[in-house]
C-alpha cells in the first residue's frame, strides 16, 4: 500500500509544479506581493494548477504507457512499470479535475477559463497534438501563457504585451531544447518513443533553438526597457547622487537583463554540450550556475521593486 501511494505521489511529478510558479508572475511584476489578498489569491491559483497539471500527467501516462514501456527512463514510471494501475490513474485524474475546476470558478471566472483552457490542451496534446511537428511544441509554451495569465486573472492585475512575448519566446526555447536533446538521446530510435521527432531534422531544431533563445532575451530587455523608470528612495538617491550620475530615477529592471543573458546561454551549453535539456525542470533544479542565475535574477527583480522604489 505504501509502494502504491509513492507511486501515485511520484506519478502525479511534484517536480514539475515548479512550472506552476509563473502564476506568481503578475503578484511580483505588479507590486502587490505584499497585499494578503492577492498573495491568498495566488497561493490558491498555484495549488489548482499543480492539481490540474498533476490529473494531466496521469492522463497522458496512460495514453504513452506503450511508449514509455520501451524509453530507458521513462519505463520505470509508475504507470508504466506496472505500479500504479492504468484504471487507478484515470479515475484520479478525472476525479481532482470534477472535484477542483468548480473550485477555480470561485476564484475567478476568467482563472475557471484559463485552467478549463489548460485542462483542454493538455488533454488533446497527450491524445494527438504531441504527434503534430511544430504544434506540438505551440502547445507547450500555451500552458506557460496559461499559466502567466491564470495569475494575472486571479488577481485581476495587468502585465504589458512585452511580458507575454519574453514568457512565450522562454517557453517555446524550452521546448524546442527539449526535443533537441529527445532527438539526440534517442537517434536510432526516435520512431519507437516519439513519431514527431523524426520530423524534426537536427538543423530546424538548432535554428529554432537560436531563434527562441534570441528572442527570450531580447523580449524580456524590451519589457525592463519599457517598464516605468523607478524613483529610488531617498536614502539610495544620496548615497548613488555622489556619483553625480542620473540614479535618481532610473529603469533599475535593465540590471536583470546580464543575468537573463548569462541564464539562456547557460543553457544553451546544457544543450549541446551536457546534452541534458530533455528535462528542464530537472536541469534548472541541478545545474548550480542556472539555478544561482536564476536566484539572482529573483533576488533582483523583488529588491528593484519592492526596496529599492520609493
Amino acid at each position: 500500500m505504501v509502494k502504491l501511494f509513492w507511486g501515485i505521489f511520484k506519478a502525479s511529478r511534484p517536480r514539475q509544479w515548479i512550472k506552476n510558479c509563473a502564476v506568481f508572475a503578475a503578484l511580483i511584476f505588479s507590486g502587490t506581493l505584499f497585499d494578503p489578498i492577492n498573495l491568498l489569491k495566488t497561493i490558491e491559483a498555484f495549488t489548482l494548477f499543480c492539481i490540474f497539471s498533476s490529473a494531466t500527467y496521469l492522463l497522458n501516462d496512460v495514453f504513452d504507457i506503450e511508449r514509455d514501456k520501451l524509453h530507458p527512463f521513462k519505463r520505470k514510471r509508475p504507470i508504466a512499470s506496472g505500479l500504479v494501475p492504468v484504471p487507478l490513474a484515470i479515475t484520479l485524474a478525472l476525479s481532482a479535475i470534477a472535484i477542483f475546476l468548480p473550485l477555480s470558478y470561485k476564484l475567478s471566472p476568467a482563472f475557471f477559463f484559463a485552467a478549463l483552457t489548460y485542462l483542454i490542451i493538455q488533454l488533446f496534446y497527450s491524445a494527438y497534438l504531441k504527434q503534430v511537428i511544430l504544434i506540438d511544441v505551440l502547445v507547450i509554451a500555451a500552458g506557460f501563457v496559461l499559466r502567466v495569465y491564470g495569475g494575472v486573472w486571479a488577481i485581476d492585475a495587468h502585465l504589458n504585451v512585452w511580458f507575454l512575448l519574453s514568457v512565450t519566446s522562454f517557453a517555446l526555447f524550452l521546448a524546442i531544447g527539449k526535443r533537441r536533446s529527445e532527438r539526440t538521446l534517442m537517434t536510432s530510435q526516435a520512431a519507437r518513443h516519439r513519431e514527431t521527432l523524426l520530423h524534426y531534422p537536427e538543423n530546424l531544431l538548432d535554428i529554432l533553438t537560436s531563434m527562441f533563445a534570441n528572442s527570450t532575451w531580447l523580449t524580456y530587455a524590451f519589457f525592463a526597457f519599457l517598464q516605468p523608470p523607478i524613483q529610488a528612495r531617498q536614502l539610495v538617491s544620496m548615497f548613488l547622487g555622489g556619483f553625480e550620475l542620473p540614479f535618481a530615477q532610473a529603469k533599475y529592471l535593465m540590471a536583470t537583463v546580464p543575468v537573463v543573458l548569462y541564464a539562456v546561454m547557460r543553457y544553451l551549453y546544457i544543450i549541446y554540450e551536457k546534452k541534458e535539456g530533455e528535462s528542464p525542470e530537472r536541469v534548472i533544479l541541478t545545474d548550480t550556475p542556472l539555478l544561482v542565475a536564476v536566484l539572482i535574477w529573483a533576488v533582483l527583480v523583488l529588491g528593484i521593486i519592492y526596496f529599492l522604489g520609493a
